[in-house]
């Protein structure tokens, strides 16, 4: 059975109360789960099993090594509510991955599905790699949501989406300097701050439901970050740690909805030029890969469709995202 599957109401409430880093004694602890002072030792224990750094102090009891600053699901709800309309919102502790949520969900016509979650035990990225997913440390998003015209109107979307988050982000900090690596990443002084999936949940009557999933680094450790293979930045250093997450998630959600709801009627062409601000290639010299070809050339902005235009020796080609991996030489 894994770890997941395990972790009872009691554990999250636990982790609930354990959350502002203040010490509470196992009595306490134990009279508010309702359980006996080694039930809650075991309880303690797990919290390791979710990259939580536990304290017991002999006549202080236990509090976590670090305050985490979890979301505030129902104030979230409420936001949403107010600001775009009515949304499903599902929150989890813990859960596998939030794509993997929205992608096993059953959709509501008409009403877009909002996923979050603290932890992620298989978070993913872009071609199969995983997402690191440290317990209240960043943000892990997905949003399923209908798309009219079918899989023939998802062309740029997944740039939209990078427009959408770094539009939050930059009203939640003027002057942050976020930019957009085609196809899927957001930067900050070339650094990965967050990154985009778009998984397909299946097409119907003239539509597609689309997952988009969004990783935002929030505040990691170095030994959090360690399966990280390139540079990478978070919103905490980035900011000085000044944003509450839960502002975070809200303002990203509120752009990413607002924004799923414009390109449902318009695509991506009238964001071409939003994300022209925001792009971090463009001419610049690039190697792109896909599974039978490797071009260079000199990057030349994006197309109303989203294609990276790419001027080769060869001349001008349009690129699609898919399985293709861009680098900056």
């Amino acid at each position: 059975m894994s770890t997941l599957n395990t972790l009872k109401e009691a554990d999250q409430q636990l982790i609930r109360l354990l959350a502002d880093g203040q010490f509470r004694s196992g009595s306490q602890l134990g009279e508010v789960l309702g359980v006996s002072r080694a039930a809650v030792w075991k309880r303690a224990q797990r919290l390791n099993d979710f990259g939580l750094a536990l304290e017991s102090v002999k006549g202080k009891g236990y509090r976590l090594a670090q305050p985490i600053d979890l979301l505030d699901a129902d104030y979230l709800k409420n936001f949403l509510s107010e600001a775009v309309g009515p949304v499903d919102l599902h929150y989890s502790l813990i859960t596998d991955s939030t794509n993997a949520d929205a992608l096993a969900a059953t959709s509501q016509p008409g009403r877009p599905a909002v996923f979050l979650a603290e932890c992620q035990m298989a978070g993913r990225g872009r071609r199969g790699r995983q997402w690191q997913s440290p317990f209240a440390a960043n943000h892990y998003l997905s949003i399923r949501y209908p798309i009219q015209g079918g899989f023939a109107a998802l062309g740029g979307l997944s740039l939209a989406v990078g427009v959408a988050v770094a539009d939050a982000l930059t009203s939640l900090h003027p002057g942050l300097p976020v930019g957009l690596k085609w196809p899927n990443d957001l930067l900050v002084n070339g650094a990965k701050l967050g990154g985009v999936l778009i998984e397909l949940a299946g097409e119907m009557e003239g539509r597609v439901d689309v997952v988009v999933g969004v990783g935002l680094n929030g505040r990691m450790t170095a030994s959090q970050a360690a399966g990280i293979d390139q540079r990478w930045t978070d919103l905490a250093s980035e900011t000085g740690g000044q944003l509450p997450r839960t502002e975070v998630a809200a303002r990203v959600l509120e752009h990413l909805l607002a924004m799923l709801g414009a390109f449902s009627g318009q695509g991506f062409a009238p964001m071409v030029s939003r994300y022209e601000h925001y792009d971090q290639v463009v001419g610049k010299t690039v190697k792109v890969q896909s599974a039978d070809q490797v071009l260079s050339g000199v990057a030349a902005g994006v197309s109303a469709d989203g294609a990276l235009r790419l001027e080769t020796a060869d001349g001008l080609k349009e690129l699609y995202g898919g399985e293709v991996s861009l680098r900056i030489q």
